[in-house]
């Protein structure tokens, strides 16, 4: 069967204005998701991506399309007056000042790069280049410290010493 002539017109056009409306809604999904990218805080930026509308499809998807190119905007630098009140929304687990373990079995020092191997398996290893011969010791007591930079030191009892470390294993 035949379709009368302007019947067919207004199927043409109607076809051709939901394909540009869908390539519309995508054009804005793919805006909205670079924008969600921008942010830098997990929860602001899940915050965004839940905002988005969930009929809203990518461009890759339109009906036979194919994907743009996604070129990624530089995010612009949010004032102090945007950020503010959000300071409180970034948690973060205070990591622990020091550690306390001892050295298992005989200890006489250390070089420049010695890996000290610690009774609560952990594997330090020793950083800034520094040396010492000490007496023999027996499984001593230490205790890794971080210094208000963050740097790490190892302070081994009985010794004024303490070399500058990075944790290994």
């Amino acid at each position: 069967m035949k379709v009368p002539q302007p019947a067919s017109v207004l199927l043409l056009s109607l076809l051709t204005a939901s394909g540009a409306a869908l390539a519309d809604d995508a054009a804005m999904a793919d805006h909205a998701i670079l924008a969600c990218r921008a942010h830098s805080d997990a929860k602001l930026r899940l915050a965004c991506y839940d905002t988005i509308p969930v009929s809203a499809r990518p461009a890759a998807t339109v009906a036979g399309t194919a994907p743009a190119p996604v070129v990624a905007a530089a995010a612009p630098a949010a004032s102090a007056e945007q950020r503010f009140g959000l300071e409180q929304v970034k948690q973060k687990e205070e990591a622990p000042r020091s550690i306390e373990s001892s050295i298992e079995g005989d200890f006489a020092g250390w070089e420049p790069g010695a890996q000290i191997r610690l009774a609560n398996g952990q594997v330090w290893r020793v950083v800034d280049g520094s040396s010492a011969v000490l007496t023999p010791m027996k499984n001593p007591k230490v205790r890794v410290t971080r210094n208000m930079l963050g740097t790490l030191f190892l302070e081994i009892e009985g010794t004024n010493n303490s070399p500058k470390v990075r944790r290994v294993r």
